[in-house]
């Protein structure tokens, strides 16, 4: 069995958003986790938290995740965050009961994670959203040619820049990836 570590990572980045951004509710997290997901995809042909995005009509969010905080939390995440509803109609804030743990996370992982706090530290919601809602976005993509509640694919994420890895290397680390979890299991 192969240990990935992915809902460790999930709750930790969580964490870290929560803790190193301003107006971290559902939404703004939401987004911060699809770049996450998809930026370093683009790098490695990988993903960070191994989330399976949809696309609803607001944005991209990680299917699993969406669904848990909504409904009701799993104990793992439920003692590491409180969602409090806040003043203005379905607005939340996400706030940590966890210390950040790094230890899950690569060094690449851990400067993405670092940049994308950065760079969104004071957004709102509504201004992340110009940026995922871009017309070449894979989000607005998969939106537009599929519809509402689909599956978006992480390959969508390539662009051809040099940051980015050819579609070829990704396709191929995606199928050995995927082979390797058939035949041995993934948790």
């Amino acid at each position: 069995m192969i240990r990935t570590y992915h809902r460790e990572k999930l709750i930790n980045a969580i964490i870290y958003f929560s803790k190193n951004t301003q107006y971290c509710g559902k939404t703004k997290l939401m987004k911060l986790l699809y770049f996450l997901d998809f930026w370093h995809f683009r790098q490695t042909g990988n993903s960070v938290t191994g989330s399976e995005y949809l696309t609803l009509k607001q944005g991209p969010v990680p299917g699993a995740l969406w669904t848990e905080i909504t409904k009701k939390m799993k104990p793992d995440l439920d003692s590491c965050i409180s969602i409090i509803a806040r003043r203005e109609p379905n607005l939340q804030r996400i706030i940590a009961k966890c210390d950040f743990n790094g230890d899950f996370f690569t060094d690449r992982e851990k400067e993405l994670l670092e940049n994308i706090a950065y760079i969104f530290r004071d957004a709102t919601a509504a201004e992340i959203s110009e940026i995922s809602h871009l017309p070449n976005q894979p989000w607005k993509r998969t939106l537009d040619e599929k519809g509402e509640w689909k599956r978006i694919d992480y390959l969508l994420a390539l662009d051809g820049s040099n940051k980015c890895i050819s579609y070829d290397q990704a396709k191929e680390k995606s199928d050995e990836i995927s082979e390797m979890y058939k035949n041995f299991g993934a948790v």
